[in-house]
């Protein structure tokens, strides 16, 4: 098996089912809890002005940010969806303890093939899930194809850090640190693939050009803790506006 097949079999919802238990106790000693952060970021990015907006959020893991979205705007019905049951399980749980199940839907799904109509959202976010898609391209198209004109698509992905000293401890911690310590909890070998995935994610002005051509305007890219991660946030274009292919 090829290297790229291997990596796509391990990004795949069967690799996150075997993970799902401990998923969000991983990332919060992983982060150092900066990730609760960033998703905030995320959430306010989305800019909605209609209190009963709907916000489909993409690989939804275990509903972090489709819990931040609710919790943060009013009146909002968040729709999550991901290929892993078992996460969507453990997101459930999390969302049934909240109070939130009549905000927030789960369903089975992939990016790729988003089961719902053209400008079904006011807005699309991803967390940490775009760098799994297989096919980036397509998965970005679908969610420009859902989002209605001027609403947003939110992207937060993890990348590797800037140069300099804090950047060359943060690249330690990235490409030692965390295979390792989800590898020890866990007791699964897969974080290893957290690393690789990471080293294999495009540079932030490829990755932006990537969301033009998926029809994407006004597409923006911001760092966050020393370029440990990356907000990207494009808008779908107006019915008038012309857009890249």
């Amino acid at each position: 098996m090829s290297t790229a097949q291997s990596q796509e079999r391990l990004g795949s919802g069967a690799m996150f089912d075997g993970i799902a238990s401990r998923y969000d106790l991983l990332n919060r000693i992983i982060s150092f809890g900066i990730d609760k952060s960033w998703r905030r970021r995320a959430s306010a990015a989305l800019a909605l002005s209609d209190k009963g907006a709907r916000v489909l959020d993409v690989a939804t893991g275990t509903a972090d940010l489709a819990i931040e979205i609710a919790t943060s705007h009013a009146s909002v019905e968040v729709v999550g969806v991901d290929p892993s049951a078992k996460m969507l399980e453990v997101a459930s749980a999390k969302i049934g303890a909240r109070g939130l199940s009549r905000s927030i839907e789960l369903e089975i799904g992939e990016a790729e093939k988003l089961p719902f109509p053209d400008g079904s959202f006011e807005g699309v976010t991803i967390a940490f899930g775009i760098r799994n898609v297989a096919d980036r391209p397509r998965g970005l198209r679908e969610m420009k194809r859902v989002t209605k004109p001027g609403g947003k698509v939110v992207v937060l992905e993890l990348s590797e850090p800037k140069p300099g000293v804090m950047g060359s401890l943060a690249r330690v911690h990235v490409h030692r640190v965390v295979p390792f310590v989800g590898g020890l909890l866990s007791g699964k070998k897969e974080y290893g693939y957290l690393q690789a995935s990471i080293a294999a994610f495009p540079p932030a002005e490829t990755f932006c050009k990537m969301m033009e051509e998926a029809g994407l305007v006004n597409v923006t890219a911001t760092p966050l803790t020393m370029g440990v991660a990356h907000l990207y946030v494009g808008e779908a274009p107006a019915s008038d506006e012309q857009a890249a292919p």
